[in-house]
């Protein structure tokens, strides 16, 4: 092909080949998906995996610290005579531990869950600071988890935790520093 149509067609094709979208923004499941969401899911395998598989049901999970905290349980000298024994839950057991020079430190699934939840939040941090399609549509998206997730906790026995709480909380730091974050990015593009 000759002349400057052709010459187009065929620096678009090359752009194509490279990788190179002409400034335009590619659309991924990578760039669009919210991160928060898969710690989401994380939580919740665990959850149900455990009551499922759990004879005690939800406090196979979540334990019996409420009944603990009133005095509830079995032997305490505050609990009726019917009382049963109290259980820690798989969130809140001792997976491992490591000793320091300060003392023991007690890794738990709630530990573990909550250090995914960072790398997590760090990752949309990063991903925040462009101000494409790609992003907006990730935001929205991480409103949505951010709302299902809510109603997951004040409805749910297994989500209704100081762990998922907290999880929650990094997700409304996630929707509101992304969306923060685009508005700067975007008026910055604009402006230079």
């Amino acid at each position: 092909m000759s002349g400057a149509g052709g010459a187009g067609v065929a620096k678009g094709y090359a752009a194509g080949r490279n990788g190179e979208d002409g400034g335009r923004e590619r659309l991924s499941m990578f760039t669009i998906f919210p991160k928060m969401a898969l710690v989401v899911l994380v939580y919740a395998a665990i959850a149900l995996a455990v009551s499922l598989t759990s004879r005690d049901g939800a406090s196979g999970f979540v334990g019996t610290l409420d009944r603990f905290q009133t005095g509830q349980c079995a032997g305490m000298v505050t609990a009726a005579p019917d009382a049963g024994p109290c259980n820690v839950g798989a969130l809140n057991s001792k997976l491992f531990s490591m000793t320091l020079p300060s003392g023991s430190w007690v890794i738990t699934t709630s530990d573990l869950i909550l250090i995914f939840a960072l790398i997590m939040l760090f990752m949309e941090m990063i991903k925040a600071a462009s101000s494409g399609t790609s992003s907006l549509i990730n935001h929205g998206l991480s409103m949505a988890t951010f709302l299902v997730s809510m109603l997951l906790f004040l409805l749910t026995p297994l989500f209704g935790t100081s762990t998922f709480f907290l999880i929650i909380m990094m997700m409304l730091v996630n929707v509101v520093a992304g969306f923060t974050i685009t508005a700067i990015a975007a008026r910055r593009d604009l402006q230079g």
